[in-house]
């Protein structure tokens, strides 16, 4: 008799909760596609929204920067005067509507909420 026990990572499906193959795009049993996956994806846990708002509200003092863990760079951003000027600030606001800004492990963090 074969074991049913899998060796393979799962997920819940986020429609209907069944537990799925965490690589899997469609969900077998209910068939709702499973966007905003960001363990399979290789993504961050971090959520685009907060980190926006943060930039956009407070990121002359680099807050964003401290959110995603990126601790050094919050550093520096206050130490510049908000990134030379809110340079630097402007840059990660376009890094972040554009979905290329990343978490401090180098994730992409590429869901909105």
């Amino acid at each position: 008799m074969e074991s049913s026990v899998s060796s393979r990572p799962t997920k819940f499906c986020h429609a209907c909760g069944a537990n799925i193959d965490a690589m899997a795009e469609i969900c077998p049993k209910c068939g709702v596609r499973q966007t905003g996956s960001t363990a399979v994806a290789g993504g961050s846990d971090k959520r685009i929204l907060p980190v926006f708002l943060l930039c956009f509200f407070l990121g002359c003092i680099g807050v964003h920067r401290f959110y995603v863990g990126k601790i050094g760079t919050g550093i520096a951003i206050i130490l510049t005067i908000g990134g030379f000027f809110g340079i630097w600030v402007l840059i990660d606001l376009i890094l972040i509507l554009t979905g290329n800004f990343t978490d401090s492990k180098g994730n992409k963090i590429t869901v909105w909420t």
